[in-house]
């Protein structure tokens, strides 16, 4: 395919803009947009990537920031020192939600060189092989709860059945968190995620649940140690370097949230995409060996949560194109309109597990790129290629209308998925 080139933008070729400029439009465009389709972008970011590099917002927190909606932009912004993750962090920096601040101990927290330090002490521990070697564990743990599903139907849940219970059961076990204590995390990480102001303290306290018990386990392995993901991480070193306590707790508790939270959306909402898409799902069932590129497309298709991105602070002045970012001045790369940009994708708006995978910015770009990538993918693979082998007459039981849906500022995502066989 050939690509339209960022020249052909007639946005890009203007002198810049000062962000003093635009502040009656940051506070005229409240950001995030709101969904009108339960698995499509809003249909503002087409607009925007067609009319300017950057676009002034407004932050539910009430601080202004911009959004970068392109693909080639959002990489940059990924990819570019300038915008960094860890100015985010400090005290006065934009922030997304009212009295939610980042968690400055926290790997995708942090600039290089604390950043790559950490990278090559944790990178160990999600090597190809590493990940690979769990394929029969997440085989089983998939097994056993598609036979509890079949046990109880016809007809279930997929989101309480398999979506929601496999990557807390694959993480917590990584961990080496006792299965008994595995639906504590399950909670802890769904309660973060509330966004109303009236959730906010329910939110903190969560969040200092879960932190507390992994501090609790790293003094357990220490005194104890063990063959899981914790142990290794304790013994990770590199000479004399070595993970801190506040680190070692940080990364695990962001490994549980985003490898909970993100994988259980994405695989719940990926099987309603094949539910919506019989042709598609035939030609999957038909020829299974092209899990590895429907889980790529999936990724592409299904928007994450609602802001797509983390924030990031420019430090020092930026020109993207036309707009000027200042120095101190939030910038959120929004993947969910990066992955439907039609310079990168042909009919980008249409899902289609025959097209050539591309590189989409789900998991981001750059070093922040996800270190649990891999994991996710294969969860996802071994996850819709055992459903709908096992479950050929597989369909949705309610009208897709009825489908309730999870809704704030964070994510998007099914509550339940309710079908039958």
């Amino acid at each position: 395919m050939t690509r339209p080139q960022p020249e052909d933008h007639p946005a890009d070729t203007a002198g810049p803009i000062d962000t003093a400029e635009l502040v009656d439009s940051a506070e005229r465009c409240p950001f995030p947009f709101p969904i009108t389709s339960a698995l499509d972008p809003s249909p503002e970011y087409a607009r925007l990537r067609a009319e300017q590099t950057a676009c002034p917002v407004t932050l539910p927190s009430g601080d202004p920031a911009w959004i970068v909606t392109r693909y080639e932009d959002v990489r940059t912004v990924f990819s570019d020192p300038r915008f960094s993750r860890q100015a985010a962090t400090r005290p006065g920096a934009p922030q997304f939600m009212p009295g939610v601040e980042g968690d400055p101990d926290s790997i995708v927290s942090k600039d290089a060189p604390d950043h790559t330090r950490l990278r090559k002490l944790v990178a160990p521990a999600f090597t190809v092989r590493r990940i690979e070697a769990m394929r029969p564990g997440i085989q089983r743990t998939v097994d056993e709860l598609l036979d509890a599903m079949e046990q109880g139907g016809p007809g279930g849940d997929v989101v309480s059945a398999l979506s929601a219970p496999l990557p807390i059961t694959t993480i917590g076990d990584l961990l080496g968190v006792p299965r008994q204590d595995q639906p504590l995390f399950r909670q802890w990480s769904d309660q973060m995620f509330k966004t109303a102001p009236d959730q906010l303290q329910e939110a903190v306290a969560a969040r200092q649940a879960l932190i507390g018990y992994l501090a609790a386990m790293v003094q357990g392995r220490r005194a104890a140690p063990a063959d899981d993901l914790l142990g290794v991480l304790i013994a990770a070193r590199d000479n004399d370097d070595r993970l801190s306590e506040r680190e070692l707790v940080s990364f695990a508790g962001g490994l549980i949230v985003a490898g909970y939270e993100t994988t259980a959306n994405r695989l719940a909402n990926a099987v309603l995409v094949l539910l919506r898409n019989p042709g598609q799902l035939a030609l999957l069932r038909a020829e299974p060996q092209r899990i590895g590129d429907a889980v790529e497309e999936l990724l592409r298709y299904i928007p994450g949560g609602a802001a797509g991105g983390l924030m990031r602070v420019a430090t020092e002045d930026v020109k993207m194109g036309s707009v000027l970012i200042r120095a101190g001045e939030g910038v959120i790369a929004v993947t969910n309109s990066a992955n439907r940009d039609a310079l990168v994708w042909e009919d980008p708006d249409t899902f289609d597990i025959t097209r050539r995978p591309g590189s989409h910015t789900t998991f981001g770009h750059g070093i922040h790129h996800c270190v649990g990538a891999q994991l996710a993918r294969l969860e996802m693979q071994i996850g819709i290629n055992t459903l709908i082998r096992r479950f050929p007459g597989l369909r949705l039981a309610v009208p897709e209308s009825e489908l309730p849906w999870k809704r704030n500022m964070v994510i998007h995502s099914l509550e339940a998925l309710p079908v039958t066989w």
